[in-house]
């Protein structure tokens, strides 16, 4: 089954404008009349150190207001970004978003484990929204997500930023023109030491699972559109070395997919060790990837007849939100709608049902 990650023509133009180092929010990008209002919800590390930055390079993109349950953080964040009264809100008074013309999308930047909730307060409030990776933990929220924001008219989309980034958009390329002939074999891995048992990712209840769902899912985005099929079935094993730390979740986990093709993809996550950042294309006449892949700059690779990956870095965050308020503007789909997202959790729950029954599992 094909993939329906990249259609050609976003293909096509999104390669043409990451070789001219031009941004990735389409080839007739205006200056908009308004920009569209962006409530982020959910104040941790992730929108404090890059979404709330990233809307300095926005074209098409306001912060306009903020979602948090910490009465301390709301007042941090509208001294610091001059937030008005009217747009600042708690978990329990989203439905009074209906009443605010000056946000027009949620970024729900929560625990896993919240996003459903967090997003069909904010369609059913009359909000576009735009939610982070990994979509949900179970498939039936992911559907739960779709319809509130299919019944209310409303854009969804998920925070797969690297589908705008260069270097992984040139890796697509190679791999659709067949550079180095068919595909056979993906290597794909994202791996990092999580030292404080602490933080939420820790506790099964808001994480919904351990590497696989958080760093995981980048491998297995890579191997999606690397292939540009759906996989078929997945089989893998799953590896706790210290049981006091990750006693509720996965330590480490493989995985194996085969598609449809007959391409095999061998995959990998761990919040054990750093390091493990990359994935490889081997085809019939070379390989090609990228030995930094996942981050938010400095991405690099090589392709196996010595020529270098490395094209320009840009703000992946204010490019994804950029796009999406685009697509809001001109009234068309996004490249990354919910149903993407509800395909990976698929996967990842067959990953994991392989791994707790040692069993190959059709996807």
């Amino acid at each position: 089954m094909n993939s329906p990650l990249f259609s050609r023509r976003d293909f096509l133009k999104t390669t043409a404008l990451a070789a001219a180092g031009l941004p990735l929010v389409g080839a007739r990008a205006a200056e908009p009349e308004r920009k569209l209002g962006f409530a982020l919800c959910g104040l941790g590390g992730f929108s404090t150190h890059a979404l709330a930055p990233a809307f300095r390079e926005t074209k098409f993109c306001r912060l306009a207001g903020i979602i948090t349950g910490s009465p301390d953080k709301a007042a941090r964040w509208k001294a610091q970004y001059d937030i008005a009264d009217h747009c600042i809100y708690n978990y329990d008074t989203m439905p009074k978003l209906a009443d605010n013309p000056d946000i027009d999308v949620v970024y729900v930047v929560t625990p896993n484990a919240l996003h459903a909730e967090s997003t069909i307060k904010a369609a059913k409030a009359g909000k576009h929204v735009l939610c982070e990776k990994p979509m949900e933990v179970s498939v039936e929220k992911c559907q739960q997500m779709i319809d509130a924001c299919h019944t209310a008219k409303r854009l969804l989309g998920i925070g797969y930023r690297l589908r705008f980034e260069p270097n992984n958009l040139e890796c697509v390329r190679l791999a659709r023109e067949k550079v180095f002939g068919e595909l056979k074999l993906i290597e794909a891995g994202f791996g990092i030491a999580l030292k404080d048992p602490s933080q939420w990712r820790f506790n099964r209840a808001l994480a919904g699972g351990g590497p696989l769902l958080d760093v995981g899912v980048y491998a297995l985005q890579a191997m999606r559109y690397l292939s540009g099929e759906e996989p078929v079935a997945v089989s893998a094993i799953q590896t706790v070395t210290d049981p006091a730390k990750f006693h509720d979740i996965e330590e480490s986990i493989s995985w194996q997919m085969k598609f449809p093709s007959g391409v095999i993809a061998n995959g990998a996550a761990s919040y054990r060790f750093n390091n493990l950042n990359h994935y490889t294309a081997y085809a019939e006449r070379g390989s090609f990837g990228l030995d930094a892949a996942y981050g938010f700059r400095g991405l690099h690779g090589k392709r196996s007849d010595g020529k270098i990956i490395q094209l320009p870095d840009i703000n992946q965050f204010a490019t994804e939100m950029d796009d999406f308020a685009q697509c809001i503007l001109e009234n068309r789909p996004t490249r990354v709608p919910g149903e993407e997202g509800l395909r990976d959790v698929k996967i990842m729950t067959a990953i994991y049902e392989a791994a707790r029954t040692g069993r190959t599992v059709k996807v």
